[in-house]
């Protein structure tokens, strides 16, 4: 039976254990396609010369399979640690990005849902939440959807990381399978859904094209600057669209 809190939308229902185990459901896809990612980040931690724990610590206390790729490759050419922190930092800007794009959907949570939100911010966490925040129901309970989806990821992610440092370890030269790739094609089908209109197209081809001219920077610092061509060139063909159609409303 369904409690006297919850909201209908048509004829659906909604509550906190609905939304939880919907988002769970939602990001299955991306979890599989992390799943290779997360194995191979503990079998290079391990050979790279991270203790078992500092691995398994960096995955539950980072959680961001990037930058952990980055650090642990800084780690084996023994960088000096500010300039892994500033690496780090700068190839995990994009969350600044996503988090300004939640504020409107969380600003009436408490703190205590805002902190774990944010530290679970990942760009398949961010992909599934915002896809059920910009649904057009009134359910309350989205923040429970998100919360579904990310301990999901986070947990697949700790559990790879482990299986990586143990059975990884086990796989001779398991790093140069390619299976890495499987992120890169979970990165497509999380944009192509987004391509609706020009000035997301825009925004695609933008930061695809400026993120392999600016490949060569230091510090993966072309992943902001691909970012920001990216949001330039949406605004611009936005307001591109706005004086060719004046009736339409922004």
């Amino acid at each position: 039976m369904v409690n006297s809190q919850n909201t209908a939308f048509g004829n659906r229902e909604f509550s906190p254990r609905s939304e939880f185990w919907a988002g769970m459901k939602a990001i299955v896809p991306l979890v599989v396609g992390a799943v290779p990612f997360g194995i191979i980040f503990g079998t290079l931690a391990a050979s790279s010369g991270l203790s078992f724990a500092a691995t398994l610590g960096m995955s539950a206390f980072v959680f961001a399979g990037s930058s952990q790729f980055i650090a642990v490759g800084l780690v084996t050419t023994q960088t000096a640690f500010p300039l892994i922190v500033l690496t780090t930092f700068v190839v995990n800007l994009r969350h600044l990005l996503y988090a300004v794009t939640l504020v409107p959907h969380v600003r009436h949570l408490s703190q205590i849902w805002k902190v774990p939100i944010g530290f679970w911010l990942t760009d398949e966490a961010f992909a599934v939440g915002i896809a059920r925040y910009t649904q057009p129901d009134r359910s309350p309970y989205k923040h429970w959807y998100y919360l579904g989806a990310a301990l999901f990821m986070y947990s697949n992610w700790l559990l790879c990381t482990l299986l990586g440092l143990t059975i990884g370890q086990m796989v001779p030269d398991i790093a140069n399978w390619g299976l890495d790739f499987a992120m890169s094609v979970t990165f497509i089908g999380m944009v192509i859904p987004y391509i609706t209109n020009s000035p997301m197209l825009a925004t695609v081809l933008a930061a695809g094209a400026v993120s392999l001219l600016a490949y060569g920077l230091p510090h993966q610092f072309g992943l902001i600057v691909a970012a920001l061509a990216g949001v330039i060139a949406g605004v611009i063909c936005e307001q591109f669209k706005l004086r060719m159609k004046p009736d339409i409303k922004p």
